[in-house]
């Protein structure tokens, strides 16, 4: 039999009854077990994620089977390279408790175990965003979220927002389609979103966006089958990825590119780096690269779901930035938020771990169980070989920037030729969902927000704002 102990091998002796002065009590303070299990609850929830809190996630492998050399010399891009990896799916605005199959954008966050330290593509299952500067990003999650005083979820805050922002009508149309609620993780598209680098061998400079696409194919639900489904399991989409790996129907997906060389940017015709704006296949192709499967369960949801931590600041060399607005926010705001909520060590964690060499002077801080190897040196630069170094040849190409400091109001005020190809797209049946969806949406919005939507929806299409109004009955 294993015998019980506290968390630092000490055995307990009764774990049923508390110490106490005789059989009515006082308890005594020197029971440290007692204590120890109290504190412990105390602390067993970690600070939730603003967004993506909830979350599920399993264990996979990439392979490549294209010949990328020419586009990248990260090795994770290499053909016939396999990588472990991990991937987080979640809902954007609800809370931890909320039900998996609300509308809502799903989060699609891979962290990829490489032999040159981690890489974290952190996006969703939208090529798009509602918004193209972090600027407004935290006014725009405190739309999707609570009013402070109701302690409610808002259709009049969201679609406020949405008709003073227009860049956001793109992806308020895809939220709103009949993908906007996926029957389940495993049959759904997952995209890197934001433009990336890719840097050759040559030290010559690509633009790359990432593609997910499922294998298992396109599953969706309309509003009422979602009420039907939340009423009798708020936890559908979890419970669909665990139990289809653990029958061993791991889902796939085929890996895509979309590259384009740096001097051939100006073929899009609108700012590459713009997150509201896809880039048009028949400009820039995808390309099949690859394929990812998810074929492992987590053993400990808190410890490898809750506790996994993402940031598009963790790459490798190979794969670089952009000037994407959006993305060199993230930079920042991902990391400092995971040493907000789990602590400055939170790379440590195994689920976070880097499973290659890791050499940093970073020694400190609270839970650091990290084995000091440095040698004589605690600093850098230092004259002692034993000591890590930096590296000069993984510097960068120069990427060309120009302009005075300025906050500028962005030139392309296209809103709307997008959203109108997307439209278009769409038989009568898709139309049909799209207009009842965004009447749903709209319970409870004021009339004269109602009408700037109408006018957008106008400027997209006639047929987009009639349909509206009839599923409004107006």
């Amino acid at each position: 039999m294993r015998k019980l102990t506290n968390d630092f091998g000490n055995i307990v002796a009764d774990n049923q009854n508390s110490l106490s002065a005789g059989v009515k009590g006082p308890l005594l303070m020197q029971d440290y077990i007692l204590l120890e299990k109290l504190a412990h609850q105390n602390r067993e929830r970690i600070p939730e994620r603003t967004v993506h809190a909830k979350g599920s996630a399993a264990y996979g492998e990439m392979k490549i089977t294209a010949d990328l050399s020419a586009y990248t010399k990260a090795k994770v891009f290499q053909k016939g390279e396999v990588t472990p990896l991990f991937l987080r799916f979640s809902t954007v605005a609800g809370e931890a408790g909320a039900a998996d199959a609300e509308r809502d954008v799903r989060g699609f966050a891979i962290k990829f175990y490489t032999k040159e330290g981690n890489w974290d593509l952190v996006g969703n299952n939208t090529p798009t965003f509602f918004i193209r500067d972090a600027y407004k990003f935290p006014d725009f999650i405190h739309t999707q979220k609570r009013d402070p005083r109701t302690h409610l979820r808002s259709n009049n805050a969201a679609w406020d927002f949405w008709t003073l922002c227009p860049e956001s009508l793109h992806q308020v149309t895809i939220l709103m389609s009949d993908r906007g609620i996926p029957a389940s993780y495993r049959h759904m598209h997952g995209f890197g979103s934001h433009t990336y680098s890719f840097i050759n061998d040559k030290n010559e400079r690509f633009w790359v966006k990432f593609h997910f696409k499922t294998m298992q194919g396109i599953k969706n639900l309309t509003n009422e089958e979602a009420a039907n489904l939340i009423a009798k399991d708020r936890e559908s989409h979890q419970r669909d990825l665990y139990e289809a790996i653990e029958r061993k129907e791991f889902p796939k997906w085929k890996v895509q590119l979309q590259i384009l060389a740096e001097k051939d940017i100006e073929k899009l015709g609108f700012n590459p780096f713009d997150l509201t704006k896809i880039w048009p296949h028949k400009i820039v192709p995808l390309m099949d690269v690859g394929e990812m499967i998810l074929n492992k369960n987590v053993d400990n949801y808190f410890n490898e779901v809750e506790q996994a931590a993402f940031s598009p600041s963790n790459i490798v060399s190979g794969i670089g930035f952009s000037p994407d607005k959006m993305l060199q926010a993230r930079i920042f705001s991902y990391p400092d938020a995971q040493r907000y909520r789990i602590g400055t060590n939170y790379h440590l964690l195994p689920v976070n771990r880097a499973r290659s060499e890791v050499n940093t002077y970073n020694v400190a801080g609270a839970m650091n169980f990290d084995t000091y190897k440095n040698g004589k040196a605690y600093y850098e630069p230092n004259s002692y070989n034993d000591s890590p170094k930096e590296d000069k040849s993984y510097l960068e190409p120069d990427l060309i920037l120009e302009g005075n400091a300025q906050r500028y109001k962005p030139m392309d005020d296209d809103f709307y030729s997008q959203p109108r190809a997307l439209f278009d797209l769409m038989n009568e049946e898709q139309k049909k969902q799209l207009f009842n969806n965004i009447a749903s949406s709209m319970d409870g919005v004021e009339e004269a927000i109602i009408n700037k939507a109408l006018n957008h929806f106008e400027k997209i299409s006639p047929a987009y704002a009639d349909g509206v109004k009839k599923a409004l009955n107006k």
